[in-house]
């Protein structure tokens, strides 16, 4: 474990101890999955703690340790969700998340504070601390070379701000490097090649052997190509390969 990776790991175990000796609900930042993978990690027998992004199916998370039957009350994960549109929907760039991000990080603000960013129809949610929402409301003007306007979302999205498409993929065998293979359009050795370098998670967890077998309803993410959620064999070929389902998220 690297250093930064083992300071992450005692914060972790600090803030599990705060909530646990005072009494009272702690969070951390957004974590990415490499830090939600060294939360998984951590020795944490008698402390309780969960995992929430804004909304259900969120990839970035914050972990809130504490447990409400315990404490004898409730505390909401310190999230805000803003929405980001054009100002001119005729006048603007097609937007990609890449350009919502590099719009953020732009006014000095650190990944950490930010969460999930989910585009719908060239609009943007974004989850953020509860506490940063106030200055990008006032701070965040353009995106790319599109003027935009930023206002706090008051509900979500009708229907699942999550989307997913599912697919039918063959396999000779349920190892995962055939599942990020085939899901991704990679061949065999791309997809064990991303595995070694670190980069595939299950359910948040790192995933370093290109045997392992995923389960039924596992969230398989594969840094830098996406996500899918694993729903298992449904049947055989003619042929004798294994008829797979996944949902992959768009």
């Amino acid at each position: 474990m690297t250093e930064d990776l083992e300071l992450l790991r005692k914060r972790f175990l600090e803030l599990a101890r705060r909530s646990d000796e005072g009494h009272y609900f702690s969070f951390t930042d957004f974590l990415g999955l490499a830090e939600q993978s060294v939360l998984k990690e951590c020795d944490l027998r008698g402390y309780r703690y969960r995992l929430f992004g804004g909304a259900e199916g969120a990839e970035r998370v914050i972990a809130r340790f504490g447990d409400w039957e315990e404490l004898g009350y409730e505390a909401d994960f310190p999230i805000s969700c803003l929405l980001v549109c054009p100002r001119s929907e005729k006048f603007a760039d097609r937007l990609t998340h890449r350009d919502f991000l590099g719009a953020l990080l732009n006014l000095g603000i650190e990944r950490e504070v930010l969460g999930d960013i989910v585009l719908r129809e060239n609009h943007a949610y974004i989850f953020v601390l509860d506490n940063m929402a106030e200055y990008i409301l006032g701070s965040l003007e353009r995106v790319k070379r599109t003027d935009v306007r930023v206002t706090l979302a008051e509900e979500l999205p009708e229907g699942e701000l999550y989307r997913t498409e599912k697919r039918t993929i063959q396999l000779s065998g349920e190892r995962i490097d055939a599942v990020v293979a085939k899901t991704f359009s990679l061949s065999r050795d791309d997809a064990q090649s991303l595995i070694t370098r670190r980069t595939v998670y299950v359910n948040g967890a790192l995933c370093e052997s290109v045997s392992h077998t995923p389960r039924t309803s596992d969230i398989i993410s594969v840094r830098g190509k996406g996500r899918l959620i694993y729903r298992g064999v449904t049947g055989t070929t003619r042929k004798g390969k294994l008829s797979v389902t996944v949902e992959v998220y768009v």
